[in-house]
């Protein structure tokens, strides 16, 4: 890549729930930062990006702006074929708001773009051949080989969130159409709808009673109940920790990596499941007590990672 200018750029994380975006100087900092509910629609999305991006970049001689965004892109990134929480489909959307915005604009996939803030300033620097696992809303995932993205014939590599984990009619519905994906399993959302099935089991449990009475009940709150040592949110965690164990393992059955940086969303909380979690996969992996296991690490940047990776990625766009 080239050599980076040196201005503040603003990163994007358009993410199914909500849109952020900061602005990031060149040493990875954010500076200024603001947030919204992710619009519906794509006009809503798109009048919303450029509002942002002017609320945030205020007061800042801003060179360029990156979007990292949960969903499928073109190879050249300039094209959102498919995003299963967004509503793009097949939109130009790098021409549409470099348009809007008059300056360089570049996309990428938001693990991608997690993966690039990690590998830049946090816990993917200096690794060889290594994989971000994001687990937030859905699954994302990232190949690194030597500083650059795996991407795979046509810019859809690697989707390990949309592995069917549960054939055939029982699994649970995913938003990509099909059933029984991974991220149905091992997912924020993901929680709610096992906290829901487990609820009958442990009717005395406080998160029992919130779902019984109409409570709200997110992902956050489930991993809040699990921390105060609720029953029913404890089993949860563990159905969770299990899954995600075996998605970790396909990922060093396919991939073989030196090292898995566990991010996205529920990075945070790792401290109630990631051992689980490594312990299925030591055990379910091919070759399992015969063969090096990757070793595991969670994200040093937060939830910030992909924001600050798409503005760092967006400085290489400005000539």
């Amino acid at each position: 890549m080239d050599t980076q200018d040196p201005r503040p750029t603003i990163g994007f994380d358009i993410g199914g729930t909500n849109l952020r975006a900061g602005v990031v100087d060149a040493a990875g900092r954010v500076l200024n930062s603001s947030s919204t509910p992710t619009p519906r629609s794509a006009e809503e999305l798109e009048d919303a990006i450029v509002d942002l991006a002017r609320e945030v970049g205020e007061g800042f001689s801003v060179g360029a702006i990156g979007l990292a965004i949960a969903g499928f892109l073109d190879p050249e990134c300039e094209t959102v074929r498919f995003a299963p929480h967004l509503p793009w489909r097949d939109t130009p959307v790098r021409s549409r708001l470099a348009e809007r915005l008059d300056v360089p604009v570049r996309l990428e996939h938001d693990a991608n773009s997690a993966a690039w803030g990690e590998y830049r300033f946090g816990a993917g620097q200096g690794a060889g051949t290594w994989v971000l696992f994001a687990v937030g809303t859905g699954i994302g995932a990232t190949l690194m080989i030597d500083g650059e993205f795996y991407r795979g014939a046509f810019g859809t590599a690697p989707e390990f969130g949309h592995l069917t984990v549960v054939p055939g009619p029982g699994g649970r519905l995913c938003s990509c159409g099909k059933k029984g994906c991974l991220e149905r399993y091992a997912s924020g959302t993901a929680l709610v709808d096992t906290a829901r099935e487990l609820a009958g089991r442990y009717p005395t449990a406080a998160l029992a009673r919130d779902i019984a009475t109409g409570g709200d009940v997110t992902g956050t709150t489930v991993m809040e109940d699990a921390g105060r040592g609720d029953p029913l949110a404890r089993a949860v965690i563990n159905d969770f920790a299990d899954w995600l164990g075996v998605g970790l393992s396909f990922v060093a059955d396919v991939l073989d990596p030196e090292l898995i940086v566990l991010g996205g969303g529920v990075a945070g909380d790792a401290a109630l499941f990631l051992e689980r979690a490594s312990e299925g996969m030591a055990q379910t992996m091919v070759g399992a007590g015969h063969r090096p296991r990757p070793r595991l690490a969670t994200a040093q940047l937060g939830g910030r990672a992909g924001m600050i990776g798409v503005a760092d990625l967006a400085r290489f766009s400005i000539h």
